[in-house]
């Protein structure tokens, strides 16, 4: 037996959250005014800020997985997010169907092409817990491909934490008369309509069999490594404030975020040409 071979046999078995989320469990009256809210956001985007510089210089990688109801919130905690970041180190992927090309593969495929270089943060809006969600609730997956699937993801997972990539998996959660009402505010507004679709209103129709889908996948997929992250979301300012803080914490762990020091070379030419004295203390070159 190779010694790789004998490194993956030795491995310890993927093991499971002993008390997975539970949407039942939510606390649904979470709320959060605006003037706490663009206070606590703002201080969490100069430490996203400082997190993305940091996974730059030291070529370290992340994944954030997005999931949750349509019309939870997802795309607002994007878009808080990418605001003060450098573009560069920052890569959204919204997952939709796949293409004809991607269906001729593993349906993990088109995921593994799309996971971060060097430097990146990488934002899945929606993943592939496609496959025990909506693939399996409209019955694009056979039942023997979403049931095996469960371990399949959790494999699939375990081999970016073991190749270095930081993962957070984040699922928000509103009420369906949260859903309704936000359903309505796009409809009526001809600048957001097209952020509803067909296929917006059919889910909604089959809520109870989500629920059941979603449960499952987490009391299947939240592992100790890699649980779930449930954010209650009826309150849009609190879901974005929890769902940045969350991405930060976990992503932050164990990481040095002290700014990088200057190359002294370019330090002293930069003075020079921008015409900055040395800082204080310092003896000049």
């Amino acid at each position: 037996m190779s010694n790789k071979a004998k490194r993956l046999s030795q491995r310890e078995p993927i093991r499971l959250q002993r008390r997975p989320p539970s949407l039942a469990k939510l606390d649904m009256t979470k709320h959060m005014g605006r003037k706490e809210y663009e206070t606590k956001l703002a201080r969490l985007q100069v430490s996203l800020k400082e997190l993305s510089l940091a996974y730059q210089s030291q070529s370290r990688r992340a994944v954030i997985v997005l999931e949750g109801w349509d019309a939870a919130g997802k795309g607002g905690v994007i878009r808080r997010m990418h605001w003060p970041l450098d573009p560069r180190g920052l890569k959204v992927w919204p997952i939709s169907a796949p293409t004809p090309e991607e269906l001729d593969h593993h349906y993990l495929y088109r995921f593994w092409t799309r996971l971060p270089r060097s430097g990146q943060l990488v934002v899945f809006d929606r993943s592939w817990y496609g496959r025990v969600l909506v693939e399996r609730i409209e019955g694009y997956a056979t039942r023997t491909e979403w049931q095996r699937a469960y371990a399949e993801i959790n494999e699939f997972e375990r081999m970016l934490d073991d190749d270095g990539v930081r993962l957070v998996k984040i699922f928000l959660h509103i009420t369906p008369e949260e859903q309704l009402a936000r359903f309505q505010a796009r409809f009526n507004d001809p600048l957001k309509r097209w952020k509803l679709s067909a296929e917006d209103l059919r889910n909604r129709a089959r809520w109870a069999d989500y629920e059941v889908a979603i449960e499952e996948m987490f009391q299947r997929t939240s592992t100790v490594r890699q649980p779930w992250i449930v954010i209650p979301g009826n309150s849009k300012h609190y879901a974005r404030l929890a769902a940045i803080n969350a991405i930060v914490k976990r992503l932050a762990d164990g990481v040095d975020l002290s700014p990088s020091g200057l190359d002294p070379g370019f330090e002293q030419r930069a003075r020079k040409v921008l015409g900055l004295n040395e800082p204080s203390g310092r003896k000049a070159r």
